[in-house]
């Protein structure tokens, strides 16, 4: 095993007080009998466009729910139950909010996935054309998957005392370096991610019909499952897919990183070019035949993240401003909360991403890198597996052993968040994923199959868990200042869409032969 980790010297818990953390959760509306709706995204939302909290992920059906950075896990999961209360407010003919990860039932094609509308403005059409790429690659149904992404940044308080100690000159450059340190061991310690929080080890039947699969039916019901799996989501059925595996995009330094993003999407690739980018009437159906449209369909499990100015990518934003927070992007629905996450993920989440951000992180090379992914292809289908192994570089390890073993390291930074906050949520929190490790029956993974089996199906424990987080929802209350401001919220995006709609000059074929 690796060396026992200790806190460094220039560390003190006080240091934990800059961090932030913003939510983004992505969820299906969906009929009473079942399958996904069919209507449009409520009105009263407002524009999905322009809200700056509540918009729609690839389907008109798949709502995203996004807080503003916080300073404490208790306000950003207060915003998030505020954005789920407005949206069960604002459901019509009895739709109710699918709470699993893996899409509640489809037809066995993707004629009922309506993509996402975002109105007439070109800026709106651009958003629908890249999903339209998205479906003619992938498949639509691929795309109803949803998640849950926790946004971190580390206070330049930590930053800047480290700074010192190390005797580094430029606080940027140090800080690029060390959000990718955090990032290249997140990615080394992403099936701990899996084994944990995983909780989509079934799926509905109509989402693998026509499909080659592993699954094996559970129980008579229309679901499917792997008996041991932890997150089909996160493997070869869930949002990945084979043409980014060759992609050599690395984590050392910054301008690599962007540099590898940049290649990906210039670089043209046979199968998307014999697709097209127009259909034969000439309607755009993609924004280009290139590995990557944009640098969004790159899928990792977790990203280097700056917030874009304008007009600018992602990678414009990181090259003039550097890497101002970590989006952590493996994470599945809880399915037994009613904002999909809880206090305890979420404090477990910030031991986790200190953790890897104070251990040591040599580079991260292509051979390294490969068998990271076969592990998460391992825990993704047999986590739950007594006896089950992963490939480390101290060779093969007991899967569950291993976990136990880095859990027991951040006891520690577990220590620290409480003597700065106060109380004891993240030590219950390291706690509660230490029974997890030790008994795999504690996993939300094994609570679904054991669910699923005695409702019914996990259809059955879908919709049972859907119903009770309605009543939940709906009974909470919304302050006036909040409801008027959310409602002003909601009126100013529709004006902004219009604005936006009005002040475009060139037809949208114009605007994509440009863009292209």
């Amino acid at each position: 095993m690796t060396p026992t980790f200790t806190l460094p010297s220039w560390f003190t818990p006080n240091l934990v007080a800059g961090m932030q953390r913003g939510i983004e959760k992505e969820g299906l509306r969906m009929q009473p009998d079942g399958y996904s709706a069919k209507t449009f995204h409520p009105a009263k939302l407002g524009s999905k466009l322009t809200h700056p909290y509540i918009t729609t992920d690839y389907s008109e059906n798949l709502l995203e729910l996004i807080t503003d950075p916080m300073p404490s896990i208790k306000e950003a999961l207060d915003m998030l139950r505020d954005l789920h209360v407005l949206v069960h407010r604002s459901l019509e003919n009895d739709e109710l909010m699918w709470p699993l990860s893996m899409p509640c039932m489809t037809s066995d094609t993707d004629s009922d996935i309506p993509l996402a509308d975002y109105g007439s403005s070109n800026i709106g059409k651009l958003k629908t054309l890249y999903r339209s790429g998205l479906g003619v690659r992938y498949g639509r149904k691929m795309q109803t998957i949803a998640g849950l992404h926790y946004n971190l940044s580390v206070g330049d308080d930590l930053f800047g005392a480290w700074q010192r100690a190390e005797g580094a000159e430029d606080l940027s450059a140090f800080k690029n370096d060390k959000y990718l340190a955090l990032i290249r061991n997140f990615k080394r310690l992403t099936p701990l991610v899996l084994y944990l929080l995983g909780a989509s080890p079934a799926v509905c039947g109509t989402f693998v019909s026509g499909r080659e699969h592993h699954l094996i039916p559970l129980g008579t019901t229309c679901s499917y499952h792997q008996p041991n799996g932890t997150s089909l989501r996160m493997g070869k059925l869930g949002y990945t897919n084979s043409v980014q595996e060759d992609l050599d995009i690395r984590y050392n330094h910054l301008d690599e990183y962007i540099q590898g993003l940049r290649k990906a999407i210039g670089t043209p690739y046979a199968d998307f070019q014999n697709i097209g980018v127009d259909d034969a009437d000439g309607t755009p159906i993609q924004i280009n035949s290139h590995i990557l449209q944009i640098e969004n369909e790159y899928y990792s499990p977790i990203r280097p993240k700056q917030t874009t100015q304008g007009s600018e990518t992602p990678t414009q934003a990181l090259a003039a401003r550097g890497i101002a927070y970590v989006e952590f992007r493996a994470i599945d629905l809880d399915p037994y909360s009613d904002i999909g996450i809880t206090v305890a993920t979420a404090c477990f989440l910030e031991i986790l991403a200190l953790y890897c951000l104070l251990t040591d992180s040599p580079y991260l090379m292509p051979e390294e890198e490969k068998r990271l992914n076969q592990n998460i292809d391992t825990v993704v289908n047999h986590g739950r597996q007594a006896g089950i192994t992963i490939t480390t570089d101290l060779g093969e390890q007991n899967l569950h052993d291993w976990i136990v073993h880095h859990l027991t390291q951040m006891q520690v930074i577990a220590d620290a968040f409480d003597a700065h906050h106060g109380g004891n949520e993240y030590r219950t929190a390291l706690t509660m994923m230490q029974g997890k490790a030790t008994n795999t029956d504690f996993t939300l993974s094994a609570q679904i199959i054991a669910d699923s089996h005695r409702v019914g199906g996990t259809w059955a424990l879908g919709k049972l868990l859907a119903q009770k987080h309605h009543r939940e929802l709906l009974s909470h209350a919304l302050s006036c200042a909040d409801e008027a401001r959310f409602d002003e919220i909601a009126q100013n995006s529709l004006v902004e869409q219009a604005r936006l709609e009005a002040a475009d000059t060139m037809s949208f074929y114009e605007y994509i032969q440009a863009y292209r």
